[in-house]
């Protein structure tokens, strides 16, 4: 029996079977991603879907799975880093207004405004005070951007402590993920209880019938990826978009004064 075959009888044939059923309602799934896409660009529609919770509860996954088979110029990741000297001097909520979505566009925010409830609030990054105002103002932002016409998702991801743990480990353990620990996170993990009544407090005060916040499970990485997903779907009125195939008409064919250049060129030597 060859490796290859060893190698695939490792794996239970009932995980394979997970593996296979979660990769075809997935794709399923982006098949309707692909469909709201062409909605959103016909008829000009505006969405913003947020995405806070504890860190290492698979934000970045389901991020990835959402818009990797859709443009980046519809689908739009806004993933801001800690903000500049001249960003700190501004009103709060300006640099983030500045990435909302014109017609045409899907801005996913791989965390938020919400920032100022969370790690802000916690770290030490904002005063007691400062935390408290935008807690009372957000309802009243996010109601200003609703009523312009804009479609607003809020997803908040939540893990049990062991498996946040368990995924930390894995992030040490593995040169492929350690990109993925930052000191933040190690501060947050030390830090659960403190996040734990922020983001309570965060919750109550910031969830209201325009803007609600669902709540996504994501101790199942895959499950959390395939209900989020779905809701995104049932969330948004879309309808699907007639596709009407281009007419590729005839390649020219090759003119009889062309010659093929032969000049020395670099070739990426073939190792595979």
């Amino acid at each position: 029996m060859s490796k290859k075959n060893d190698k695939d009888d490792a794996v239970p044939s009932t995980e394979k079977g997970k593996v296979r059923d979660y990769e075809k309602q997935m794709e399923k799934l982006q098949v309707e991603l692909a469909h709201l896409q062409a909605w959103v660009k016909k008829t000009g529609a505006r969405i913003v879907i947020i995405f806070e919770g504890r860190d290492a509860a698979g934000k970045g996954g389901t991020i990835r799975r959402l818009t990797e088979r859709v443009s980046p110029r519809v689908f739009r990741v806004a993933a801001l880093p800690a903000p500049s000297d001249r960003e700190k001097a501004q009103m709060y909520m300006q640099r983030y207004i500045a990435h909302l979505p014109a017609g045409g566009e899907i801005v996913i925010f791989d965390r938020s405004w919400y920032n100022r409830a969370g790690v802000d609030r916690v770290m030490g990054f904002c005063s007691e005070k400062q935390a408290r105002r935008f807690l009372e103002l957000a309802p009243r932002f996010e109601a200003a951007i609703v009523e312009s016409g804009t479609i607003l998702l809020k997803y908040f991801l939540t893990v049990s402590e062991d498996e946040q743990e368990r995924r930390f480990r894995r992030r040490i353990d593995d040169p492929l993920r350690q990109w993925k620990l930052s000191p933040m996170d190690v501060e947050s993990y030390q830090k659960w209880w403190d996040y734990s009544r922020a983001y309570d407090e965060m919750l109550r005060m910031t969830d209201s019938e325009h803007a609600p916040w669902w709540i996504v499970p994501s101790d199942d990485k895959k499950r959390a990826r395939i209900n989020c997903i779905s809701h995104i779907l049932h969330s948004i009125p879309y309808e699907r978009v007639k596709f009407d195939p281009p007419d590729l008409g005839k390649r020219q064919k090759r003119p009889n004064d062309y010659t093929e250049d032969d000049s020395p060129r670099r070739s990426v030597p073939d190792i595979a």
